[in-house]
């Protein structure tokens, strides 16, 4: 079995946000069980005893804790089940966590080398002594099998590949130290379970659907998707912010060219929206727009969901 825990599902800043006073926020804070998230990362397993985490967010601890199938295992002094953490970009919301994992334990980080060039250039990351913790290059369209702390195969078959986007906001108008040519700074990753070939796929950021993509993710068992926000200008209509959702290297779920439109039709058996920002109005339930959502398909998961494939 192929098992796959939803650690968070918020964008960046999480839900509510510590300085949001926008409704999500404002809702999230007078329900607090049923409406907070955590910002976006998922564990898998092929096992069940080894995890492997997909982007580590600022929120690591506290989803650490709040999820018992990466605890210690009982009686160990020093122990963890993590295996590796695979970055798909180099945002705050994906690499900050990492930072939480500096006590020693062994793990692998997988990356591009143009997000590990980033890694490198930030001293602060060589807290992750490179004797305890491996940085591994993944190279796009290049399927690999990620291993386990003894170095056997995990079972478990992974291949990342190109999206639409950006690098990451606080590269804007500075030099990328792993150069600006190129793709790597936005993947997708396709999740197969060797053994029984269930698959999953993983997209947090996506600034476009495209024919290819479309035909990529077709007949996938289950599919975590870019829900940034509902529609573009979303940020700008409730005043947080001047950007587009696509400036910002996140495709809207609305609208003709939106996620919910260009993935309809692909015979996924399970669509979930994650990397959900505080402002989009299908966070909350009995809104029009998670109602539209919902009646296409898609679900909002909570942080916390296991679904196992």
């Amino acid at each position: 079995m192929l098992r796959v825990v939803v650690l968070g599902a918020a964008a960046g800043g999480g839900v509510p946000q510590w300085n949001c006073g926008c409704a999500g926020c404002r809702a999230a804070r007078a329900n607090l069980g049923d409406l907070q998230r955590t910002q976006a990362s998922v564990a898998f397993s092929a096992d069940g005893a080894h995890w492997f985490l997909i982007n580590a967010s600022p929120d690591l601890r506290q989803q650490l804790n709040a999820t018992p199938q990466l605890h210690p295992k009982p009686g160990a002094l020093r122990h963890t089940p993590i295996a590796g953490v695979i970055l798909t970009n180099s945002e705050v919301d994906a690499v900050a966590g990492l930072l939480s994992m500096r006590e020693g334990s062994p793990f692998t980080i997988y990356a591009h080398e143009k997000v590990l060039a980033i890694l490198r250039a930030n001293s602060i990351f060589n807290v992750l002594n490179e004797k305890n913790v491996r940085r591994q290059p993944i190279g796009i369209n290049e399927a690999f099998e990620p291993t386990l702390p003894d170095g056997s195969p995990a079972g478990i078959e992974v291949k990342a590949f190109a999206v639409p986007g950006k690098s990451a906001w606080y590269l804007e108008g500075k030099v990328h130290p792993g150069g600006s040519e190129g793709d790597g700074d936005t993947l997708g990753l396709k999740i197969t379970h060797k053994a029984t070939s269930k698959t999953f796929y993983f997209l947090a950021a996506c600034a476009e659907v495209t024919d290819e993509l479309r035909q990529e993710i077709s007949g996938s068992s289950l599919v975590f998707f870019d829900g940034t926000v509902w529609r573009d200008d979303e940020m700008i209509l409730a005043g947080l912010g001047q950007k587009t959702g696509k400036s910002m290297g996140h495709v809207a779920m609305s609208g003709d060219d939106g996620a919910i439109a260009r993935l309809s039709g692909l015979d996924i058996d399970r669509k979930l929206f994650l990397h959900i920002n505080n402002s989009n109005p299908a966070l909350l339930p009995d809104t029009p727009e998670r109602k539209a959502a919902e009646h296409a398909g898609w679900q909002i998961p909570a942080d916390g969901t296991e679904i196992v494939l």
